[in-house]
């Protein structure tokens, strides 16, 4: 049975939902305050993780930031918080999805579901890939000042070391050793999770951002992983030869 935590104060809305996503093989933990949540989820090992915001303790926002980079299951920001901005710095801050409390119970379930298959998409293809391409992989790729070492999993930037989940690891590598190309959403989807894209998933383009942020690229005009209007993004293989 698929397994969810959701860190919800309102005793109401965490039971309303936990029955309803119960009815369709889903069960359901609830956890009620912010700085409780991660050793719940540690203790769990759920198959998706749904916020609220407002929490005690801690926000959640603030949750998934510090989650992400242990977790790399779907997290999914459930608010009544209908708010731009609070939906870009979700993305920003890890989350998979921003879902409004207002949305139907049918239509909650269908994204839940989206995020469940595609996570254990990941699981398979990454289990897949990992023995497929493991003699590609035993060497290095060099760029300038930049260095991933696939077999001990190790990024550096000059003298520094990037600490990139394996998410992140797997995308960065996928786009380096295609150096010089342009990679779509779909391509790399498929590559990594083995699936398409579907228009809507932003998963891709969340780690992207994350990527170039720890890689010292520009978030405005990025020259590392360049943005290709329309078609995808370029790891350019010229741009490493500093390290900021």
């Amino acid at each position: 049975m698929t397994k969810i935590v959701f860190v919800e104060d309102d005793p109401e809305v965490g039971s309303l939902i936990a029955a309803w996503l119960g009815k369709h093989d889903i069960d359901v933990i609830i956890e009620t305050r912010g700085d409780q949540a991660e050793m719940v989820i540690a203790r769990e090992n759920p198959d998706l993780v749904l916020l609220d915001i407002m929490l005690p303790g801690k926000d959640g926002m603030s949750l998934c930031r510090d989650l992400r980079p242990k977790w790399e299951g779907p997290i999914v920001l459930l608010t009544s918080l209908d708010s731009d901005m609070n939906h870009i710095l979700s993305l920003e801050m890890g989350a998979s999805d921003y879902i409004l409390k207002t949305t139907p119970p049918a239509v909650l379930l269908a994204r839940l579901r989206l995020h469940l298959r595609q996570n254990a998409g990941t699981r398979q293809s990454t289990t897949q890939t990992a023995s497929a391409s493991a003699p590609r992989q035993q060497q290095a790729i060099h760029f300038g000042t930049f260095c991933i070492d696939p077999l001990n999993r190790q990024v550096t930037l000059g003298k520094e070391t990037i600490l990139l989940s394996t998410a992140d690891f797997e995308l960065l590598w996928e786009l380096a050793s295609h150096a010089g190309q342009i990679m779509d959403r779909d391509m790399l989807l498929k590559n990594l999770r083995g699936v398409s894209y579907d228009g809507l998933d932003r998963s891709v383009d969340v780690a992207i951002s994350r990527l170039r942020k720890k890689l010292h690229d520009s978030a405005t005009e990025p020259y590392r992983i360049k943005t290709i209007r329309n078609k995808g993004y370029l790891f350019a293989p010229h741009a490493w030869e500093t390290s900021h």
